[in-house]
């Protein structure tokens, strides 16, 4: 490998976060090598478009099959890949889901950070870490607004395993001088979130009942509040961590907290429907074991030694995802969606 080339390692690279990264990184001249879980069908859709890119910055993508769960491999990735930057987004990310495999759960994305930190300790890899972490840490929250300093309180097997990896990362940085950083992003959204995620749920519920081919929309908790922001900004944050000269952790937020209900009311609105109840049904089936009502990050450490803040703000943000799903369904946007 030449020097001083940037040469990034995606752990999640199909999800939405890892998708945009690897736009952000190419787009800024890196070497992008991802890693991707074999599975009998295909998920690489949310980076497609990077193939069709005019620049060809797709012939500095590679993708390589690996897993979190499987120590030897993810060895052996690092020590061909020598990467200068790695950005651990691979997870089992849903917290609903993961009172129903806890330990999967845990396994990936607990013991998955550790299985990478001790590959590049052992093979003394010199490269800068990043380990998104979650507002679920946080949980049933001690103190609002959330920030740095809040202490956590997991409120899932999710946020538990997002605990761990947090303070494992805090550990190796001290015991080991490995340059980590411990992003703490809290929700963030765009047309490529998860299909099972509240927020796409929504709005792709309502490009299916515009199209005819639903009557209704089943959620959870409508009251359930969350601080929402758009992905490809939190991406950035990601980077600017690591652009850094010292290691550090950071919330990454809007500072705005809206509920499901609000999410609803917002996304019907923008399509003409005031009276949204009758097409949204609540079903036992999507609440949590245990729920997590209010997050709401200060983001304020962030703009201060990064520069960063989001400019996307919650209206908008429902508005861009949308306009994607009804695109997707084949509603006709113009003559639907209220400017």
């Amino acid at each position: 490998m030449a020097e001083n080339k940037n040469i990034a390692l995606i752990t999640g690279i199909t999800g939405q976060d890892g998708s945009y990264l690897a736009e952000f990184l190419l787009a800024k001249g890196y070497e992008v090598h991802g890693i991707v879980r074999r599975a009998s069908v295909f998920n690489t859709e949310r980076i497609e478009q990077i193939y069709q890119d005019p620049h060809e910055s797709h012939r500095r993508l590679f993708l390589h099959y690996g897993d979190l769960s499987d120590a030897s491999n993810l060895n052996l990735l690092l020590k061909t890949i020598q990467p200068t930057e790695i950005y651990n987004l691979g997870a089992q990310s849903h917290v609903k889901v993961s009172f129903e495999i806890p330990e999967y759960t845990g396994n990936v994305d607990a013991l998955g950070t550790l299985r990478l930190l001790d590959a590049i300790r052992e093979n003394k890899i010199a490269t800068k870490f990043y380990q998104a972490g979650s507002s679920e840490m946080f949980g049933d929250v001690l103190e609002t607004p959330q920030k740095e300093t809040t202490p956590f309180n997991p409120a899932s097997p999710y946020g538990a395993a997002k605990v761990f990896a947090h303070h494992l990362c805090k550990n190796y940085r001290t015991a080991y001088g490995m340059f980590i950083c411990n992003g703490i992003l809290f929700n963030h959204e765009s047309a490529r979130r998860g299909k099972t995620f509240v927020t796409r749920k929504i709005t792709r519920g309502i490009a299916a009942i515009l199209a005819g081919k639903a009557d209704k929309i089943y959620l959870g908790n409508l009251d359930a509040k969350r601080d929402w922001g758009f992905a490809p900004e939190y991406v950035e944050a990601m980077w600017l961590m690591l652009q850094q000269e010292k290691p550090d952790d950071y919330v990454i937020a809007t500072g705005q907290t809206h509920s499901i209900r609000e999410f609803l009311q917002e996304a019907f609105a923008l399509v003409g429907i005031t009276d949204f109840e009758k097409y949204v049904g609540v079903d036992p089936q999507y609440y949590r074991p245990q729920e997590v009502n209010l997050l709401l990050g200060d983001a304020s450490k962030a703009k201060q030694k990064l520069g960063w803040e989001s400019k996307v703000k919650f209206k908008q943000l429902v508005k861009i995802m949308l306009e994607a799903d009804l695109k997707e369904a084949g509603v006709d946007i113009n003559k639907i969606i209220k400017k």
